[in-house]
């Protein structure tokens, strides 16, 4: 068992998600930065979509109740094991009763705990992430939570150490066109690809809004709801774009202007309130 002496702002139990249900409305969910935590699990030997723990904006203090190995990857920020400070993307070996501290980031937002072994939670359709939208999965992490250390692979850490991913202040996110790019007009799908947008205080794991220049319509139908992708760029009536996260609804009722490619969600997902946002049109 480890329990959760601090869970900071947010903390929940992630994986790769639950693909496959949206057609009885469940979404995927999963880890905000799946990229980090792949990383975290192969730098502690699991599988790759094993259950960790993400953190928003660091404060997560932990305290296992036997030895284990783990690594934190994702937001660079201070780390450290009864006081001594640790790397980030590093395997640390953590002594029973000693506390893991992540503080809050330099850089990113969010940050990935791998235990050897999984966070081994009751799954729920085969998953056991914590979709914070529909309510499925375990429980926000509390103080006091106690969670579930599974059995340690059969394979072991290949390497102790991993690069960290260079971040600076402006974003710049390669995007498509959305399925209904052309209810925009001209000017709008010229902001959306020429403009800076600032990311907004309304940010979560559903999604962030976005400040920038009024992405203004040509048709003002009303558009039954219908499917959303992961990183879809959806502009509501007040022409401010939501940029749609690992939690997002499977449907939508407001025009969606560009998604972004898959591999560019895990850099917005680590946006922080005030950092710039730059889309970049790619034929890809």
């Amino acid at each position: 068992m480890i329990e959760v002496v601090a869970p900071g702002p947010l903390a929940t139990v992630q994986d790769l998600g639950r693909p496959g249900h949206a057609g009885i409305g469940v979404g995927v969910s999963g880890a905000a930065d799946r990229g980090a935590l792949r990383l975290a699990n192969r730098l502690v030997g699991n599988p790759e979509g094993a259950a960790g723990i993400e953190t928003t904006f660091g404060g997560l203090v932990l305290r296992p109740e036997r030895d284990v190995t783990v690594a934190v990857t994702g937001a660079d920020g201070p780390i450290t094991v009864d006081g001594r400070a640790e790397p980030v993307n590093t395997v640390l070996r953590v002594r029973a009763g000693a506390l893991l501290r992540l503080g809050t980031p330099a850089r990113g937002l969010r940050g990935y705990v791998a235990v050897r072994g999984g966070i081994a939670v009751e799954p729920v359709l085969g998953s056991r992430a914590t979709d914070v939208l529909s309510g499925l999965g375990p429980p926000r992490l509390a103080a006091g939570t106690r969670l579930p250390v599974g059995p340690a692979p059969r394979e072991f850490p290949v390497i102790d150490q991993a690069p960290v991913r260079a971040r600076d202040g402006q974003l710049v996110l390669d995007v498509v066109p959305g399925p209904r790019a052309d209810w925009f007009t001209d000017y709008a799908l010229a902001a959306l690809l020429g403009a800076e947008f600032e990311v907004s205080a309304e940010i979560d794991r559903v999604g962030m809004r976005l400040d920038g220049p009024e992405l203004t319509r040509c048709r003002d139908d009303e558009l039954p709801s219908e499917g959303m992708a992961l990183g879809s760029l959806q502009v509501p009536p007040s022409g401010r774009p939501t940029l749609f996260l690992a939690d997002h609804p499977v449907t939508g009722g407001y025009p969606v202007i560009a998604v972004l490619l898959a591999a560019e969600v895990d850099r917005a997902a680590q946006a922080r309130p005030g950092q710039r946002i730059r889309f970049r049109r790619t034929e890809r």
